[in-house]
């Protein structure tokens, strides 16, 4: 039984809340990676950054997404249980609370989706299901104890197989190419073989997954509506923008991962992974955000220019780190990777600003538009 509208947006503000302390909490700790000197209350936060950035907030925020779509109280017991989870790893609680939680809602998510593949059988609903399987499967290794390095492929194939399933579900607005559904598939394809050979073949199965990864950028750039509307001004445009970006940076993530299959050097391994985690997913988010929050919230949040500027901070700032990496410079992964964080800062504060002026401004621009529209048609009347 669904809730009525006013009720479910009282109960996404505490999942909401939670997943925004863990995204504040997982950048403090990558400042503590970073080099920074700052307080840790007494919680090991560096080896928290990855469980708090990928299942803490984005977990939470998927999960908390569908639940929204879904309708109906027990859908929220995913993100209930991945926030609860994440504010447990803040706690400082040791062992298996913070990882259990986050594992069960992980699994709670995958039943979600058993639900949705009976209502709608479609290859973007396979996708994001077999994303949420991949999320289960790495949670599961991260509570066995696995080192993170080592199960962070199947963290990635979550995030990439629910986002590119959200891109094919929305390219069927636009009339997509008859070859959009078997190209994905085979992105698909490899992708999931990379995961299921890294048990036998360490070095074939990370090389299928970079080439599913380029896969899937590829994809981007050849079916998806943004090519289109890239040149296209206002929400149209940004999310274009932003869609392109995420693409080079998959891209950029498949190609290291083929070209440095093992990834054993420090800056190799923190290339990939924060080409594919910062650059693909946080551009992705970019550009989902005018559209994501609304129906999460409630809210108006309408599109500004102010949001470039978060834009352009995160592209400039993994331009400094991925290529720091890439010369083996300390210098320029430490400061991209601090300007990194204060691009995800001015994201919030952006995104904070439209909530609260956002409808304000729009409706002034509107009005200052018609003043001008009826002064130029003054201007044309005769006289």
């Amino acid at each position: 039984m669904g809730l009525k509208p006013r009720a479910l947006k009282l109960e996404r503000m505490p999942v909401l809340v939670m997943a925004i302390v863990a995204l504040l909490a997982g950048m403090w700790a990558a400042l503590l990676r970073l080099g920074w000197v700052l307080p840790a209350a007494g919680v090991n936060l560096p080896a928290e950054h990855g469980p708090l950035m990928v299942s803490g907030f984005l977990g939470t925020l998927i999960t908390l997404e569908r639940a929204v779509a879904l309708g109906g109280l027990w859908a929220y017991g995913a993100p209930a249980l991945t926030g609860a989870g994440a504010m447990v790893l803040l706690a400082g609680v040791a062992g298996l609370p913070g990882p259990l939680l986050i594992t069960l809602g992980s699994i709670a998510l995958m039943a979600d989706f058993v639900l949705i593949l009976r209502r709608q059988n479609e290859l973007f609903t396979v996708a994001m299901a077999l994303g949420a399987v991949a999320w289960v499967i790495g949670n599961a290794l991260w509570m066995a104890g696995w080192p993170i390095p080592e199960m962070t492929p199947w963290w990635m194939a979550f995030l990439v197989l629910t986002i590119m399933g959200e891109r094919l579900e929305l390219s069927r607005l636009s009339g997509p190419s008859p070859a959009a559904r078997p190209a994905f598939a085979l992105a698909t394809g490899l992708l999931l073989s990379g995961l299921a050979l890294l048990t036998y073949g360490v070095r074939v199965g990370f090389a299928m997954l970079g080439a599913g990864m380029l896969g899937f950028a590829a994809w981007i750039a050849l079916f998806d509506v943004a090519r289109r509307t890239a040149r296209h001004g206002g929400l149209p445009g940004f999310v274009a923008a932003n869609l392109l970006f995420g693409a080079f940076w998959l891209g950029m993530g498949g190609a290291m991962r083929l070209a440095f299959p093992l990834a054993l050097d420090f800056f190799q391994y923190d290339a990939i992974l924060h080409a594919v985690f910062l650059g693909f997913v946080f551009s992705m988010i970019f550009a989902h955000a005018p559209i994501i929050f609304p129906a999460i919230m409630g809210r108006p949040l309408p599109f500004l220019r102010l949001y470039y500027l978060h834009v352009a901070a995160l592209q400039l700032s993994l331009v400094l780190r991925i290529g720091g990496d890439l010369a083996g410079l300390a210098s320029a992964w430490h400061w991209g990777g601090t300007l990194n964080v204060a691009a995800v800062i001015m994201f919030l504060a952006d995104t904070a600003y439209g909530i609260a002026f956002g409808a304000r401004l729009a409706g002034v621009a509107a009005e200052m538009a018609g003043v001008a529209r009826a002064g130029s048609l003054g201007k044309t009347l005769p006289r």
